[in-house]
């Protein structure tokens, strides 16, 4: 397809792109589009707008603290952005349990100023961190996990359009209450609204809950720098799904994703019940999976994938994802997503134009003049197609 990005570009001034979160969390505006209609509420009321007999979707991945800010003798700054872990694992929360030593994948600021071979030093905690590739860094400590190393060292990465230092209310609000696996260097910011109240308000409503896992990678923030999209080179994430959420999903009528990480994780997973189906056994799912593999019905990919995971006694799935989310895409499990107002010509705003069609100029003009915050810390929405 010849997607133009100038077709999903939206003036997006300054002033409406929110720096901090609201006062509360829970208090933010929610614009609910159903079925080509636009309504105004407060997220407090997120439990009566949800169709009946859905599911919700969460994504429980926990920021991580992946800026480390490090000097070297002569005074130069150096700032390691943790991307990815490479050894002793390769999965996240091992890696956080390691003690003494562990290898990542990062962006490196001002990297000229640090050889290869290198080691810098902490003034204030007794670690090293050595240089061993272009973008690997080793990192060497004693007594601690390396999770508890980070909560020293570390700082938590806010989005590159908040520029402004970290401060003690972002190490709270930019986690939701329900986070519980580390490895995101972004937070699934959906999920940001949601209070331990009116988490509990959908369960005692009936509402299924279910989790999913999608370490949030830096690549959610990398522009589109190719005019047509499909070129643009998709960033890869990990992801890990629980059986009983995949029986779950097998026994639904509706689901609901919170966020666009969980929309992506779940039409992976379908992805992989179609890759199964083709005698395909990795779970990998490339960018170009969704529009040059032969679709199945949702509940074969789904029985596929159990299928799998008797074969292997898994009592979770873990793996890779690619998947990118255009116009042109039909979606396989999703019926809603709760989502926050992203900015123009981003991959996200693709995914929401493949979910709602060209009424995605109508919600966020509607969200614009209705004064609504934008991006990470800003007001939600809930699309129904």
């Amino acid at each position: 397809m010849d997607l133009k990005l100038h077709d999903f570009f939206y003036e997006l001034p300054e002033s409406r792109i929110a720096k901090h979160p609201s006062k509360q969390r829970g208090t933010s505006k929610l614009l609910v589009y159903r079925k080509g209609e636009v309504q105004h509420h407060h997220f407090g009321s997120i439990a009566d707008q949800l169709p009946a007999a859905a599911t919700l979707v969460f994504n429980n991945t926990k920021v991580i603290p992946a800026r480390i800010v490090l000097h070297k003798p002569t005074g130069a700054r150096i700032e390691i952005f943790l991307l990815e872990p490479i050894a002793p694992s390769t999965v996240h929360e091992e890696v956080m349990l390691a003690q003494q030593r562990c290898t990542w994948k990062c962006m490196i600021g001002n990297a000229k100023k640090w050889k290869r071979g290198t080691s810098l030093t902490s003034e204030s905690l007794d670690f090293t961190a050595i240089r061993t590739g272009e973008a690997e860094v080793t990192f060497e400590w004693e007594g601690m996990t390396f999770s508890e190393l980070l909560e020293e060292i570390g700082k938590i990465p806010l989005p590159p359009y908040i520029q402004r230092e970290i401060e003690q209310e972002d190490k709270e609000r930019y986690q939701t209450v329900y986070s519980k696996l580390d490895g995101a260097v972004a937070a699934p910011t959906a999920g940001l609204h949601f209070t331990n109240e009116i988490m509990e308000e959908l369960k005692a409503k009936g509402i299924p809950i279910q989790y999913v896992t999608l370490h949030v990678s830096a690549g959610t923030f990398q522009p589109i720098k190719t005019e047509n999209i499909t070129q643009h080179p998709m960033h890869n994430e990990q992801v890990w799904i629980p059986r009983h959420t995949i029986e779950s999903l097998l026994a639904s009528s509706k689901t609901i994703t919170v966020g666009t990480t969980s929309m992506r994780t779940l039409e992976s997973l379908y992805w992989f019940g179609v890759r199964l189906h083709h005698k395909m056994e990795d779970f990998h799912i490339r960018k170009e999976d969704p529009y040059e593999l032969e679709a199945i019905d949702k509940h074969t990919a789904l029985l596929n994938v159990l299928d799998y995971m008797d074969r292997y006694q898994l009592d979770q799935l873990g793996g890779q994802t690619e998947i990118f989310l255009y116009p042109g895409y039909t979606f396989k499990m999703c019926d809603g997503i709760i989502t926050n107002f992203h900015m123009p010509n981003s991959t996200l705003i693709l995914l929401i134009a493949a979910f709602i069609g060209e009424d995605w100029r109508k919600v966020y003009q509607e969200a614009l003049d209705n004064d609504y915050r934008f991006l990470s810390y800003g007001d939600s929405s809930l699309l129904i197609p």
